[in-house]
């Protein structure tokens, strides 16, 4: 389902130096940690020549593997840099966010953001709002939402304009789970668009017939077209940077 793209600028890459996946952290001294142990300042450095914007994600050693800086979260955060002059006012939500880097990246471009997790995984809860003061962003809500679960906090959310979702789209099993709560989020606004990435683990696998199901569409977004198919994008060979897409999510009756 492939398609035009949304009209964007073209501003300086984004570098995000990043040493993953073995590492749940980020770092300006990446290139100086290494798997046996050596784990650097949690940093992810946002830089154009002149002048650089410092973001932080909270270190985390975990088994849960929702707790790592995982490639498609870079990518997700470049996107929503390239297109950072669209972000300021937006109501922006990101889902499964973990350690939160496209939310951070999002509210330091000026959008109103909320980060969610599983309310079942409430230490993915605490990851989150440590990222926010680390940042200090403690104007960021941070809520528990169960993907295919219509709770409280899920009733009590305001319209969105953007959904973000970094790599969510990891366990078939979940993918209706999360297509439910996106489409719930769609009816309070029909407008508003899920800007996802996600790496193609298997080829058995696809959104199309379910986004059919659900009457939404996709694009999408080549990775060249936002400076993201770059190996210095994390200062490190992305590892399956070729199997990385983004996708802009919409309702089908919606124009993007």
């Amino acid at each position: 389902m492939r398609g035009p793209l949304p009209a964007c600028e073209s501003p300086r890459p984004l570098v995000f130096r990043v040493p993953f996946p073995w590492s749940p952290v980020s770092s300006p001294c990446a290139a100086t940690a290494s798997p046996e142990g050596c784990f650097p300042r949690p940093c992810v450095e946002l830089q154009r020549p002149g002048r650089a914007a410092k973001g932080h994600v909270a270190p985390v050693l975990h088994l849960q593997y929702g707790m790592y800086v995982w490639p498609c979260a870079v990518v997700l955060a470049q996107y929503l840099w390239f297109h950072r002059r669209s972000l300021p006012g937006k109501a922006v939500l990101e889902i499964g966010a973990g350690v939160s880097l496209p939310g951070i990246t999002a509210a330091k471009c000026g959008a109103e953001v909320i980060l969610s997790d599983s309310s079942e995984l409430p230490y993915c809860l605490e990851i989150c709002r440590k990222s926010c003061e680390m940042n200090n962003l403690p104007q960021v809500r941070v809520v528990g939402l169960t993907w295919g679960h219509v709770s409280q906090d899920l009733l009590a959310l305001p319209p969105q304009d953007i959904i973000l979702a970094s790599d969510v789209f990891f366990e078939p099993e979940d993918f209706e789970d999360i297509l439910t709560t996106v489409y719930f989020l769609m009816e309070k606004n029909p407008k508003v668009q899920l800007w996802s990435t996600y790496q193609v683990r298997s080829a058995d696998w696809s959104l199309e017939a379910l986004l059919y199901k659900w009457d939404m569409k996709c694009v999408h977004i080549p990775l060249e077209s936002f400076d993201a198919d770059k190996e210095d994008i994390a200062e490190s060979a992305l590892p399956g940077r070729h199997t990385v897409e983004m996708l802009v999510i919409s309702f089908a009756k919606d124009s993007l």
